[in-house]
């Protein structure tokens, strides 16, 4: 039989992973049978290699609209963009992405989790790499496991109850299938990452007698802790914990912990903010999984400020999002009593987080080749009513690399890496979950000695923005628990998550923008616009895809609710 027939197979990567080499490289196979893939070690990795080319990125989740712009932190500046039927009540089982080409990835890792046992290398034992070509390839299965776990965690975090296999099947008995509960997936999804943890390397660049010693992209055993631990915190919270079993989260925080401690073990600490994109991100320090994506400048061209030349404006960033940033000098929200907030000029002495991650008006060299300061306000050359511009007075920086020039004369791309896993994620979930355990800011347990506050200040600090005080409330700790996340992690793909597991669309379905008009003596006056957007607790999963509908057999299989 051939493997096309089994799985559904786009290119089997042949991995280049040579301690020369910092990124996966893909080379197209195609209609091999897996007498093929088996018979020697580059196929066999080539194979598994590709699992990891299912591995998922936001930068445009439904045709250039990001997950930000589904949600608070961003509004996408052409109206017609498919990612707005998430705010404007028309998202539909016809309409909406379909994230089931994760199943693809799926059906690999089980193809080749029940093949890899039949591999016989024995005509290479007298090579003089045998054995370190068997160490990588024992530890394939491993990283098989790790993929398929993190397929499913994909899934559930889009769909809630979806089908579950782990064996191959025919077409026939996948569509037969009804929904497994997404506790259960959850469940399954911790499981197979306390079997993994022991068999994946600290890292690559240390092993020895081993073919991937120096190999960059892989899993690690930090990545299948850091797996363990978010689905720990998505499985404790409300979304999912329906009876809210407190020792969730208790589960959830020494997870979390695991991670921040073995970061700390072997060497991965908080670097600057900036590190997270650009070039060389994936080598940042903090760090734990990245995927490597690729020289491009679609990104670039998607999101750059309209008015320059082949730039689409795209995911702009809201002013909710900006409210956000906190002000440096005395660490209060822009409208706290005694914050220093001047609206005359918004965007002094703010958090320098908010700098890094959104362009705003007046902003000079962004792009850096760009010698014209933006002009965001209304008639400027950058500002509406120019078709595309922005909508919020705001376009977007985190992410993009500004030394992208997407000129048509002197034009270039850059290496692109999307950031999966990172340390500092870990601090603020170890925050959430310790906190809902613990019950208060400063709460510490034996097993829990870092007090929820003093995570939280991590990503702070890191900032070099004043720490939040002890004696916070616990009304007031949550707050600036969301305030900070949505800084620390804006458009890292965990926005449009949280609100939905915290059950908490309602409160944060609208969005503010600002209207910026440029008067007579030059200087600006800034207004800002309450926007109404549409919410449905319908919008708490994604529906079924139509097409995906039509194709199962089991009664069972009924489409999410609302849809």
């Amino acid at each position: 039989m051939k493997l096309k027939n089994i799985i559904l197979l786009g290119t089997i990567a042949v991995a280049g992973l040579a301690s020369c080499s910092d990124e996966m490289d893909y080379k197209e196979y195609s209609n091999y049978d897996k007498d093929y893939v088996f018979n020697n070690f580059d196929n066999v990795v080539g194979f598994v290699t590709n699992i990891y080319s299912y591995l998922d990125y936001d930068y445009g989740f439904s045709g250039n609209g990001m997950l930000a712009s589904a949600c608070d932190e961003a509004e996408y500046s052409w109206r017609s963009g498919a990612i707005n039927n998430f705010t404007n009540g028309s998202l539909s089982a016809n309409n909406a992405p379909s994230e089931f080409g994760f199943y693809g990835g799926i059906r690999e890792a089980n193809f080749f989790l029940a093949n890899y046992q039949n591999s016989d290398f024995s005509e290479y034992k007298l090579n003089k790499d045998y054995a370190n070509q068997m160490a990588r390839f024992n530890r394939l299965p491993y990283e098989a496991r790790f993929l398929r776990a993190y397929f499913y965690f994909k899934l559930v975090s889009y769909y809630g109850d979806v089908p579950y296999y782990t064996k191959v099947l025919s077409t026939d008995e996948t569509n037969a299938l009804g929904r497994t509960p997404a506790k259960a997936v959850l469940d399954s999804v911790v499981q197979e990452m306390d079997a993994v943890i022991p068999h994946l390397p600290v890292s690559y660049a240390t092993l020895e007698n081993d073919a991937a010693a120096g190999e960059t992209g892989r899993v690690t055993r930090l990545a299948a802790l850091a797996l363990k631990a978010r689905a720990l915190l998505y499985e404790a919270s409300p979304l999912f914990n329906t009876s809210n079993d407190k020792e969730l989260y208790h589960k959830a925080a020494l997870a979390s912990k695991a991670v921040i401690d073995s970061c700390e073990a072997y060497d991965h600490f908080l670097g600057n903010y900036t590190d997270l994109w650009g070039t060389d991100n994936w080598q940042a320090d903090e760090v734990i999984l990245a995927r490597r994506i690729g020289d491009l400048n679609s990104l670039e061209k998607a999101n750059y400020p309209r008015g320059l030349e082949n730039a689409n404006g795209g995911n702009c960033p809201t002013q909710t999002l900006v409210d956000a940033y906190d002000m440096k000098s005395t660490g209060k929200a822009w409208d706290e009593e005694g914050s220093g907030f001047d609206p005359e000029h918004p965007y002094n002495d703010r958090d320098p987080r908010l700098a890094q991650t959104i362009a705003v008006n007046g902003e000079k060299n962004w792009p850096s080749y760009n010698g014209t300061a933006l002009e965001t306000y209304y008639g400027g050359a950058n500002g509406e009513p120019l078709t595309g511009a922005t909508p919020t007075g705001y376009y977007l920086k985190k992410l993009l690399d500004g030394s992208v020039n997407i000129t048509s004369a002197t034009s270039n791309s850059k290496r692109h890496s999307w950031v999966i896993f990172r340390l500092g994620e870990f601090y603020l979930d170890y925050a959430e979950a310790a906190f809902r355990y613990l019950g208060g800011a400063d709460a510490t347990s034996p097993d829990l000695t870092m007090t929820p506050r003093e995570a939280l200040n991590m990503t702070r600090t890191r900032a070099n923005m004043p720490e939040f005080p002890e004696g916070m409330s616990n009304d007031t700790f949550w707050k600036n628990y969301e305030k900070e996340r949505m800084v620390e992690l804006a458009f890292e793909d965990h926005r449009y998550f949280d609100i939905r597991r915290w059950k908490e669309g309602p409160q944060h379905a609208n969005i503010v923008e600002m209207k910026i008009t440029k008067n007579s003596d030059g200087s600006f006056t800034y207004t800002r616009q309450n926007v109404k957007r549409t919410w449905n607790d319908k919008l708490y999963f994604l529906p079924i895809p139509h097409s995906e509908m039509m194709k199962h057999t089991n009664a069972d299989f009924k489409q999410n609710p609302g849809y």
